[in-house]
């Protein structure tokens, strides 16, 4: 018989995989401490934070039963506070804690498996499993339907804690009605995760590289492609990011001491994408995970440009 995969109890998945507009919270203090949003029409309940972490838990012990687990990092934003009835027309400044209410609008985790493990370019990226709920994407003024949910497994970097997140299979957006429809979708994800083929394409990324010149012409035009006539957009591979994280990427393209540019100016790549991921982490918890994705299609994309010496509007050639 396989042994059980064991959860290393006083660690915890990284923190960080996510900065901007979140704070962290303790599996206890969401399962506890946070109410459960119901479908207004019939009073059903939804499927909760706690659930959907606890479910992905199980079925990623279960898909890999020989290997440790470190503890879910849950990280939270955009809290709806309420009160109890008996508690209605009381000033707020007296409230006690047990009169008021609250659960989070949006909730992001990652569970990392740090014993499947691979080194890209110097890096050490481990397995991670996890997934976001956003409220704001129900309809919870009617009557109970199936919710919304986003998944993924790709590869954490320990260096920076950026996430790579996997699109063929690796990242779905999934409906369903009940917490086992919801476990049978993150198992089937799961089955048809190809983790070398991942690697692989991330290994690619340090064969091509962008002269300072390339670089600067990139970036100037992702912050062009926010503005361009519908027509023209569609046509265009799409540009991942805003001017926020554009302005960040330019930033850490001097000032990260793992992915900065090279003394000639040029850059692989492989930092390229690392910087996308970090400015990634300023990103909203309900778009975080399609702008993660976004940004390994988009570094594809570059690649294949450079191979095949396509001509590229963002490269200007």
């Amino acid at each position: 018989m396989a042994e059980e995969a064991v959860l290393i109890e006083d660690q915890t998945s990284s923190a960080q995989f996510i900065e901007a507009n979140t704070i962290l919270i303790l599996p206890n203090e969401l399962k506890n401490g946070c109410i459960i949003p119901v479908f207004s029409k019939d009073n059903e309940s939804t499927i909760s934070h706690t659930e959907f972490v606890e479910a992905t838990f199980e079925v990623t012990q279960q898909f890999f039963p020989q290997d440790t687990l470190l503890k879910p990092n849950i990280r939270v934003s955009h809290p709806i506070k309420g009160r109890i009835p008996e508690a209605m027309g009381k000033p707020a400044k007296e409230l006690s804690e047990a009169e008021k209410t609250l659960y989070f609008e949006r909730m992001a985790f990652v569970i990392e498996v740090p014993g499947i493990a691979e080194d890209v370019h110097g890096n050490t990226l481990s397995l991670s499993v996890g997934g976001v709920r956003a409220y704001n994407h129900e309809n919870l003024y009617n009557k109970k339907s199936e919710e919304k949910f986003k998944v993924f497994v790709g590869f954490k970097n320990r260096v920076c804690t950026n996430l790579s997140v996997f699109t063929d299979g690796a990242y779905q957006e999934i409906k369903v009605r009940s917490i086992n429809e919801l476990a049978m979708s993150i198992y089937r994800m799961l089955s048809e995760f190809e983790p070398a083929r991942m690697l692989q394409i991330l290994r690619s990324f340090g064969n091509y590289e962008l002269p300072e010149h390339l670089f600067a012409q990139l970036l100037g035009k992702a912050r062009m492609y926010q503005y361009l006539p519908a027509k023209q957009k569609k046509a265009l591979q799409a540009f991942p990011l805003g001017d926020a994280q554009v302005g960040a990427i330019a930033r850490e393209y001097y000032n990260d001491e793992s992915f900065n540019r090279r003394s000639d100016g040029s850059i692989d790549l492989w930092r390229l994408y690392n910087l996308f991921t970090g400015a990634n982490k300023s990103s909203y918890i309900d778009t975080f995970l399609d702008r993660g994705a976004g940004c390994f299609s988009f570094t594809q994309f570059l690649a294949e440009q450079l191979e095949s010496g396509s001509d590229s509007w963002y490269l200007g050639n």
